[in-house]
């Protein structure tokens, strides 16, 4: 594995190994002691996946304190660009995004600290995105910010957002509970 720091504090691409051969292919996603070494503490408790058709947006989500969470992100098949926003107040990057193209061919993650809003727009049809998160959804609080409220161009026309997402409020006038 090879871990990167990117633009936001405490954010980390981490480029899977990735074993191919005449079988197909073989992906190791989570190996403590290489996170532990780049100083990512990253204790699983709850795992699951999203089938995204493209255009899709889903987020940006993220829950509120003492619930927040840190998460292991990675597309298992197909292509997203996978967007965070920080939400820290405190941090020096508060307000601004980061964007990655993930894939299933060329197989990384990325490991989003607690305090950041994730989400993600699928450029392929059938896109999977596998997620892991150090707690256990609590949905009080569940919470997130508009997809279209931090100054991301989404690449694909945008063919559907839930109900719920449409509904976060906007990050302009919207108070942190991170500090």
């Amino acid at each position: 594995m090879r871990i990167e720091d990117l633009s936001i504090p405490g954010l980390k691409k981490i480029q899977l190994k990735h074993l191919r051969d005449a079988r197909g292919g073989f992906v190791k996603n989570f190996h403590e002691p290489s996170f532990r070494e780049a100083g990512i503490l990253h204790e699983i408790r709850e795992e699951f996946y999203s089938v995204s058709a493209r255009g899709v947006v889903r987020g940006m989500h993220f829950q509120i304190p003492p619930h927040d969470h840190t998460k292991l992100v990675f597309c298992v098949q197909g292509k997203v660009i996978d967007v965070v926003v920080d939400l820290r107040r405190t941090s020096p990057a508060y307000g601004r995004h980061h964007a990655e193209i993930l894939n299933g061919e060329s197989p990384c993650a990325l490991f989003i600290p607690r305090g950041l809003a994730h989400g993600f727009q699928s450029l392929d049809e059938g896109s999977m995105v596998f997620y892991s998160v150090s707690t256990v959804h609590h949905a009080p609080a569940d919470a997130g910010i508009r997809w279209d409220s931090f100054g991301f161009d989404w690449p694909e026309p945008v063919t559907s957002v839930s109900d719920r997402d449409q509904a976060h409020p906007p990050l302009t006038g919207w108070e942190s509970p991170f500090p």
